[in-house]
């Protein structure tokens, strides 16, 4: 880091920057597009850049609203949800399922979108999706910052229960991510393709 590098402390996030910088250091990172129903029978999807896998033993993901959204509350009442690959072709879509509807709307018509429901789980996914992960909540709790105040932040744990492949992104036995080219949310609004270049490498062994 040069001398001249920008410092800011964030209690006061005064970066003199147009943006906050925040988010597009810490990219990309996956979309959770989570897909829930309500009590009464209603869809709901949305769209969510705070998500990642936790653990693969047990397999369990996570994702964080900001704000108690319809999603959270969903989740609370009926303890579900399922998780659809937001990749390249479907980006416009699930981009338009993004947009902040009263409740009730049904962001899968609203996307032209097609709503499966899970075969374990009680809850729609996107038919048109390479993958889909379909998952019952083991907690939801909201961060505290450091003076132990709770956030305005619902962070929602699920552990997969079931997994969806499309052949299509299938290549002698694994995912061809070249094929699935996931998207991931970068800063401001732009967005990565996760097919655009991939590589391997090994990781190094000691001794």
């Amino acid at each position: 880091m040069t001398p001249d590098a920008l410092f800011y402390e964030t209690a006061a996030n005064a970066h003199g920057l147009k943006h906050d910088p925040f988010k597009a250091i810490v990219a990309p990172r996956p979309i959770g597009w989570i897909g829930t129903k309500a009590v009464d029978g209603r869809r709901n999807l949305s769209p969510y850049s705070f998500f990642n896998a936790v653990s693969d033993t047990p397999k369990l993901v996570m994702f964080s609203s900001s704000g108690h959204k319809d999603s959270v509350t969903n989740i609370e009442e009926t303890g579900v949800f399922t998780c659809s690959l937001a990749s390249r072709h479907l980006a416009e879509r699930m981009n338009a399922s993004s947009i902040a509807v009263p409740h009730g709307v049904d962001e899968f018509e609203l996307a032209g979108l097609t709503p499966v429901t899970g075969r374990l789980v009680d809850a729609p996914y996107v038919g048109e999706a390479y993958a889909v992960l379909e998952c019952q909540a083991t907690q939801i709790l909201r961060p505290v910052d450091i003076d132990g105040r709770e956030s305005d932040n619902w962070v929602v744990f699920g552990q997969v229960v079931g997994v969806h492949i499309s052949p299509e992104i299938l290549r002698d036995g694994m995912i061809d991510m070249a094929v699935a080219r996931p998207l991931g949310r970068m800063g401001y609004m732009d967005y990565a393709d996760g097919g655009a270049e991939v590589f391997a490498m090994t990781r190094p062994k000691a001794g």
